[in-house]
């Protein structure tokens, strides 16, 4: 079976003015049976669009936060760290990778992102904003492999297709989330005190994300490894189509 070739968003080092990469990300997808390749960091349309009819599936990383102005909002003191580069590098390619129905999996900032350019908005800060009674654990100390919460599985949506499971517990890493989810996408998962956790974009062969870090629990949760599985399986069917539409050409 050829291995489908996945393009995973870089991450930037804003001190160091550097790309680097966390290497979970790649041995995630290594490991379930697809080639990473860090792609770079450009805003120009026409290299973005040869990425996107280039690789098989996109990995969006976690990293920085989404940048307010992207759902007009004021930055407030509690936001994070920007990139405004990366934020169009990654605006631009999911429109062109859904466009072309290719497969599209986001973790973290990746889910965040998905929301806001759906049209939804964010949490800045989930502890000085959220009016919510239950307190979940949304920001743990190391080691990131620990389990530290619970999320609910809704049905009748991919993520539930592909774990096949009414909950399960996740790690978290992240003082963003979603406010007000996009009209576009489906809430596939949440935590107890209500904030979304996973959606899923209907209509399309594979765009789902999730809050928390299956890259880094792969190692010891069967569900992480699943959601990898899941997505490079649906990258090589991606890869297959495109090999037999060419040979029909």
């Amino acid at each position: 079976m050829n291995k489908p070739m996945i393009g995973v968003l870089p991450l930037y080092d804003t001190d160091k003015n550097s790309y680097w990469m966390l290497p979970d990300y790649m041995k995630a997808v290594e490991a379930s049976g697809g080639i990473p390749v860090m792609l770079p960091l450009t805003t120009d349309e026409s290299m973005i669009a040869v990425l996107a009819n280039t690789f098989d599936g996109f990995l969006f990383t976690g990293g920085h936060d989404v940048n307010p102005e992207m759902y007009d909002e004021q930055i407030r003191d509690t936001c994070g760290e920007l990139c405004k580069e990366r934020d169009r590098m990654e605006e631009i390619l999911f429109e062109k990778v859904i466009a072309l129905d290719k497969p599209a999996f986001g973790i973290c900032r990746g889910l965040q992102l998905f929301n806001v350019i759906l049209g939804g908005t964010l949490y800045q800060d989930i502890a000085t904003q959220s009016t919510a009674e239950i307190q979940t654990e949304h920001k743990q100390s190391p080691p990131y492999t620990e389990l530290v919460h619970t999320v609910h599985i809704s049905n009748h949506n991919l993520l539930k297709e592909i774990l096949q499971v009414d909950q399960i517990q996740v790690n978290s890493y992240h003082h963003q989330g979603i406010q007000t989810l996009s009209p576009q996408l489906i809430a596939a998962a949440v935590a107890e005190d209500g904030l979304v956790e996973s959606v899923v974009l209907p209509g399309y062969s594979f765009v789902l994300a999730v809050q928390w870090h299956p890259e880094y629990s792969f190692t010891v949760d069967r569900y992480s490894r699943q959601l990898f599985a899941a997505f490079v399986r649906a990258s090589h069917i991606a890869s297959q189509k495109r090999a037999e539409s060419s040979a029909s050409a």
